[in-house]
């Protein structure tokens, strides 16, 4: 076959697997009442490090283990394009003459931290909760939280202020922001932990020991919840067991809490493949498949629903098998970055990587097409913008310009002083030959394809790529403590809906401005240009004005390539017909919605 009849071979196989399955995004957000019962299975592939909510900030199998115990203050609706009231309600006040914004929440009045079996007795959520945590926890700098820095804001004549919280009593708080902000609800949104257990551990024993709290080997029945379960046993290496919180505030139209299933098994699986063999065998009730799975998992597919959400002929009755659900690419690709840490400035990778034509002939090397047809079957698009689609500041104009072009690449590299010798192989200008490393997720094995391809076409220009499949979590470890990484690929979880999201990521003095993290002061003038231009824009109310900043922002990330983004990922879900669907929905904004789901 011709390269061109393989494309429109892969395009067909690719359109038929689409039709194979089901459309159901949400375009209403209502749900109807369900039926308490049963046992919803689901696995994660590593053990969790600690069940501490600020540990949890570090590792995300950790923050997905502790989610179902506390609740955020607020949500934003994608569908309505709003901000609404989950355990708190908010006003906004805002002082334009003196150019300063006040926030205030109001919690529900019947929110309490209890106990599984009610082992101890309840102890109601109030105001002080919130306001230890963001003082104490959040802002101390010694506790190490992900969302220290966010809790500052740099002032025109070049100071820095904290925004401040205040008791107005037992259900309500004030945040006082120092300036107006355009979402100041995204910037104070937050879960928390018991003030009553944090409290007493950082009296006794400060920062350590606020760490040290509820660590595995703790009895997870010590551990309250505010959420819709308790955690009430947890097995090294096999699994963690849920039990349904009955007091959880949030009830259907019946007056019974959400979430309907009694029990939550959480195996710790270890392995993708392991997964997918527990679903097929009906022990796991969703599955996300890789591109290399999907052909067989359509194929064994019992779709409950049609192709466009609608119930089939039986009603949706049939228990057997699983129906497969599809969705648009994600907001948000994978990633490909280089370490500028001038930790690592004795290493000749660092001079490489600090230089702008380095990091944008890298990107010209990267073949997104080749990567949507070998490895996501053709089920896929480049990434070639910097905000999500969905964001309010996304300008299609705004584009990377440094796309797949070897011609493009060899320009660029010269530029930069690099030449290829007589042996193939491509040198600096002081004469050492280059070579990297590239570090990705071992257990993901679409990245292992990936990296295949960006050392194939590297070798084509002389350039020596060394696979690196590394553990996860020693990946975030490289990252946020001992920055000995060279390159990576990596992927966060979701996209920006709003362009001020990702403080801790691109802004210079964050702890997850990968590349170099926690500046004290910008390294560079164009980073030192992103952070102004963040500030100022996330300040900025009026969408035209602010139009102007974000513009140039994106222009800038997309010319200075710290991290070059991969491909969009059509994205597939499964899910067994023993579960009611019509509380179902899948799409690129919400994920999978499984929060409402009910046995039949």
């Amino acid at each position: 076959m011709t390269l061109s009849e393989i494309e429109a071979a892969r395009a067909s196989s690719s359109s038929e697997l689409i039709e194979k399955t089901v459309s159901k995004p949400n375009i209403s957000n209502k749900f109807l009442a369900g039926k308490v019962g049963g046992r919803w299975n689901d696995g994660i592939m590593g053990d969790p490090k600690s069940f501490n909510m600020l540990m949890a900030e570090k590792d995300g199998t950790t923050a997905g283990v502790v989610a179902p115990l506390v609740q955020y203050l607020v949500d934003y609706d994608v569908i309505e394009k709003q901000w609404k009231a989950k355990i708190a309600d908010f006003e906004i006040k805002i002082d334009q003459e003196n150019d300063r914004l006040d926030l205030i929440y109001t919690l529900r009045d019947d929110l309490y931290w209890t106990f599984y079996n009610n082992a101890h007795p309840r102890v109601k959520v109030t105001s002080d909760d919130v306001i230890f945590w963001y003082d104490e926890i959040v802002g101390d700098e010694e506790c190490g939280s992900s969302s220290y820095n966010a809790q500052f804001m740099p002032m025109d004549d070049g100071s820095s202020r904290r925004i401040t919280i205040e008791k107005i009593d037992d259900r309500r708080f004030v945040f006082h922001f120092p300036k107006i902000v355009a979402e100041p609800v995204l910037q104070t949104n937050m879960d928390f932990g018991p003030r009553f257990l944090y409290k007493a551990a950082k009296d006794k024993g400060g920062a350590a020991a606020v760490k040290a709290l509820f660590t595995v080997d703790s009895d997870p029945r010590e551990i309250p919840s505010m959420g819709p379960y308790f955690l009430v046993e947890y097995t090294p290496s096999q699994r963690l067991l849920y039990k349904r919180n009955p007091d959880f505030w949030d009830k259907d139209s019946n007056g019974e809490s959400h979430y309907y299933p009694e029990e939550r098994i959480v195996q710790v699986i270890g392995d993708l493949n392991t997964d997918f063999l527990l679903f097929k065998q009906g022990k796991m009730e969703v599955f996300s498949p890789t591109p290399e799975q999907l052909e067989e998992t359509i194929s064994k597919a019992n779709n409950q629903l049609n192709a466009d959400g609608s119930l089939r002929d039986d009603g949706g009755k049939d228990k057997s098998g699983y129906t497969v659900f599809n969705a648009e690419g994600g907001m948000d690709a994978p990633f490909w970055s280089f370490n500028q840490n001038p930790k690592n400035k004795d290493e000749p990778f660092y001079e490489w990587f600090c230089k702008k034509e380095f990091r944008q002939a890298m990107s010209c090397l990267l073949n997104r097409e080749r990567i949507i047809q070998q490895t996501y079957r053709g089920l896929g698009e480049p990434k070639y913008y910097f905000f999500a689609q969905a964001n309010k500041f996304y300008n299609e104009d705004i584009i990377l310009q440094y796309r797949y072009s070897h011609a493009h690449a060899q320009k660029l590299l010269r530029q930069a002083g690099f030449s290829k010798h007589d042996d193939g192989f491509l040198y600096d200008d002081k004469g050492r030959k280059v070579e990297f490393d590239l570090s990705f997720n071992a257990p993901i094995s679409v990245f292992s394809d990936i990296v295949q391809i960006i050392t194939d076409e590297c070798k084509k220009e002389g350039i020596t790529v060394t696979a690196r499949p590394t553990d996860f979590q020693k990946l975030v470890e490289q990252l946020m403590t001992s920055y000995d990484w060279q390159s990576l690929i990596i992927g966060f979880n979701g996209g920006s809906i709003f362009p001020s999201q990702g403080s801790n990521v691109w802004v210079s003095d964050g702890n997850l401005h990968l590349w170099h993290p926690l500046q004290k002061s910008p390294a560079t003038d164009w980073e030192a240009r992103i952070d102004e231009l963040y500030h100022k824009a996330k300040c900025t109310v009026d969408y035209e004005t602010a139009k102007v900043y974000w513009d140039e922002y994106q222009s800038i990330i997309l010319e200075q390539c710290p991290v070059i983004y991969l491909v969009r990922q059509r994205s597939f879900f499964a899910i067994q017909n023993r579960w009611d669907l019509t509380n179902f929905y899948y799409d690129n904004l919400n994920g999978a919605e499984t929060n409402y789901l009910y046995l039949k």
